[in-house]
C-alpha cells in the first residue's frame, strides 16, 4: 500500500511512476477523501477544544450559583457532534484504505520503462542452452512414456491442468523439494515454516492478492479462507500487525506449500505439462530487513536462488522486469528463467522481488529503529527458489538421453535414495 502522504505531497510524480507500469490511474479519490478527512480532524479538535472549556467553566459557574443546565445541554450537544464526526472519519478512513488498495507498488526508480515481457533486460546467464544429437522431447512425452507423470487420471480425479507425479516421479518430485529446503536452511541460514494451506482474507489482502486478483483464487466461501497460491502469503503475513525487534532482523523464512491459483487470465497458455498447473508445489524464501538493505538483500536472495540450479547443473539466465511486466506489489523483480528444450526458450522458473514498504503498510509490520525510537515499516522481499513443478520438467528435459530414460543430476542422487537414472 501506498503511503498517502507520498501522495498529497507530490501527486503528479506518483501517477507518473504508476503509469510506466501501463494502464490508467487516479489517486484524484483518495486525495478528496484525504482533504475531508484533515477538515473532519480540524472540527474535532475544535469540539474536543469547546467540550474542554465548558467543563472547566463549571466549578466556577456552581459557586457563582449560575443555572449548568445550559452548559449540560451544550456538552451533551458538542460530544454528539464528536461521535457523529468520529464515526464519519472512521467511515473515511476504511473509503481510503479501499482506494489504496486498490493500486500497486511504485516502481524503484532505477528499473527499465517498458510495455510487457518483451522489453525486459537480460542481467546474465549460467550455462550454456543443452544441445542433443537427437530430437529431444517435450516433458510430458517424457514423463508419460516413463509412467512417472500421469495426466489422464489427474484430470479424471479433478480436471485440466492438474497433475499426478507416479513411482519415481513422485520420488523426484519430493528430492527436489528436499533439496531445495536443505540448501536454503543448512546452507543459506534460511528458518524453515510449515504454515498452514489456507489463509484468511486479511492475511490475503497484506501481500497484495485481494482485493484486486481474488478471480486467481480459490476461495472456501463457508469459512472465507483461501487456499494459499504461493508460501509468500502465509509467511510473509507471520508478523502481521507486529513490531520486530530491530536486532532480529533482517529475518529469513524458507518453506515448501502446494500453491492453488485459478490463472483465469491465462487461457490457452502453457496447457500441456507441468509449466501452468492449478496446483503445483514450491518452495518459497521470504525476508523481512531494514529498509536501507533491502536491495543488497535483494541481489542476495536472487543468488540463493540461482545456487539451486547452479547445483542442479541446468542452465538458465536472470533478467530484470520492466515496469510494465512488474507484479502488482512489487518495486522491483528479478526473474530467473531456465532453459527448456522442448519450447527452444527460456521459461520462468523463480521470480525474486523487492516490496519495499508495500506489503508492510498493508499488513501493519514494522520494527522500532534504535536511533529515533519511532517504529518504521519493514522492507519485504520473497523468491521462489524454485517452483518445484517447472524444475521437474527442466530436470527431465535437460537430462534426457537418447533412449527416453532421465539421468538424475548429481545433487539429487542421495534424495532418490541412490538411484541415479529413470528408465523403462
Amino acid at each position: 500500500m501506498l503511503d498517502i502522504k507520498r501522495i498529497r505531497q507530490n501527486p503528479e510524480a506518483v501517477l507518473a511512476a504508476l503509469g510506466s507500469r501501463g494502464g490508467e490511474y487516479s489517486v484524484d479519490k483518495v486525495l478528496e477523501l484525504d482533504n475531508q478527512r484533515r477538515e473532519i480532524i480540524g472540527r474535532v479538535e475544535a469540539l474536543k477544544a469547546q467540550k474542554n472549556a465548558t467543563s472547566k467553566a463549571i466549578p466556577q459557574r456552581k459557586l457563582a450559583g449560575e443555572d449548568l443546565a445550559p452548559l449540560f445541554a451544550e456538552m451533551k450537544a458538542v460530544s454528539e457532534k464528536i461521535k457523529a464526526d468520529d464515526e464519519a472519519l472512521a467511515d473515511i478512513n476504511q473509503a481510503i484504505r479501499n482506494e489504496l488498495l486498490g493500486l500497486p507498488n511504485i516502481p524503484n526508480p532505477e528499473v527499465a520503462v517498458g510495455l510487457d515481457d518483451s522489453e525486459n533486460v537480460e542481467i546474465r546467464k549460467w550455462g550454456e542452452p543443452t544441445a542433443f544429437d537427437f530430437e529431444p522431447k517435450a516433458h510430458w512425452d517424457l514423463g508419460t512414456e516413463l509412467d512417472i507423470l500421469d495426466f489422464d487420471r489427474a484430470h479424471k480425479l479433478t480436471g485440466a491442468r492438474f497433475s499426478m507425479f507416479k513411482g519415481l516421479g513422485a520420488k523426484l518430485e519430493r528430492a527436489l523439494t528436499n533439496f531445495m529446503l536443505y540448501v536454503h536452511t543448512v546452507d543459506q541460514d534460511y528458518i524453515e515454516i510449515a504454515p498452514p494451506f489456507m489463509v484468511n482474507r486479511a492475511s490475503m489482502t497484506g501481500t497484495g492478492q485481494l482485493p484486486k486478483f481474488e478471480e486467481d483464487a480459490f476461495h472456501l466461501e463457508r469459512e472465507d479462507f483461501f487456499l494459499v497460491p504461493t508460501a509468500e502469503v502465509p509467511v510473509t503475513n507471520i508478523h502481521r500487525d507486529e513490531i520486530i525487534p530491530d536486532d532480529a532482523m533482517p529475518i529469513y523464512y524458507t518453506a515448501y506449500t502446494p500453491c492453488f491459483r485459478e490463472e483465469a487470465g491465462s487461457a490457452g497458455r502453457d496447457t500441456r505439462g507441468l509449466i501452468r498447473n492449478h496446483q503445483f508445489d514450491k518452495v518459497e524464501m521470504v525476508k523481512f530487513v531494514r529498509p536501507e538493505d533491502s536491495y543488497d538483500e535483494l541481489e542476495k536472495l536472487t543468488a540463493d536462488a540461482e545456487v539451486i540450479l547452479q547445483q542442479l547443473a541446468i542452465p538458465y539466465r536472470v533478467v530484470e522486469l520492466c515496469t510494465g511486466d512488474l507484479g502488482f506489489s512489487s518495486a522491483k523483480t528479478y526473474d530467473i528463467e531456465v532453459w527448456m528444450p522442448s519450447y527452444g526458450r527460456y521459461v520462468e522458473i523463480s521470480s525474486c522481488s523487492n516490496f519495499e514498504d508495500y506489503q508492510a503498510r498493508r499488513a501493519n509490520i514494522r520494527y522500532r529503529d534504535p536511533a529515533t525510537k519511532h517504529t518504521q515499516y519493514v522492507h519485504t522481499l520473497n523468491g521462489s527458489g524454485l517452483a518445484v513443478g517447472r524444475t521437474f520438467a527442466a530436470v527431465l528435459e535437460n537430462y534426457q538421453n537418447a533412449d527416453g530414460s532421465i539421468t538424475i543430476p548429481d545433487a539429487l542422487v542421495h534424495y532418490m535414495g541412490g538411484v541415479t537414472k529413470i528408465k523403462k
